[in-house]
């Protein structure tokens, strides 16, 4: 069964690493972590509605769950979650606030 989401719930959380700030910066795209069952269509009305913007282009990802040990006995495997995250390519003049930082 699935439910009906919300254009609040499509967007999870913005992602901040260096590569993401080095597309942020060189080629204007945008990663947030997305809810597992949102589409291209669904991830494109959130980011112009939410963030008042102009987005040329949608990728998405679906990032494959890790396993990592427990550090005090090596034999224990964990497993964390996998998420689907989301590239978005805005128009060279459209800039998302949260990520710029301080200004």
């Amino acid at each position: 069964m699935t439910t009906m989401i919300t254009m609040y719930d499509v967007l999870r959380r913005p992602i901040v690493t260096e590569k993401s700030n080095y597309l942020n910066g060189m080629l204007h795209q945008y990663v947030f972590e997305v809810a597992e069952n949102a589409t291209k269509a669904m991830i494109r009305d959130a980011v112009e509605t939410l963030f008042d913007v102009e987005v040329l282009k949608v990728n998405v990802i679906n990032v494959t769950p890790k396993r990592t040990r427990r550090a005090r006995s090596r034999r224990v495997l964990i497993r964390n979650k996998g998420y689907k995250k989301a590239i978005v390519t805005l128009a060279p003049d459209d800039t998302i606030d949260i990520f710029e930082g301080v200004k």
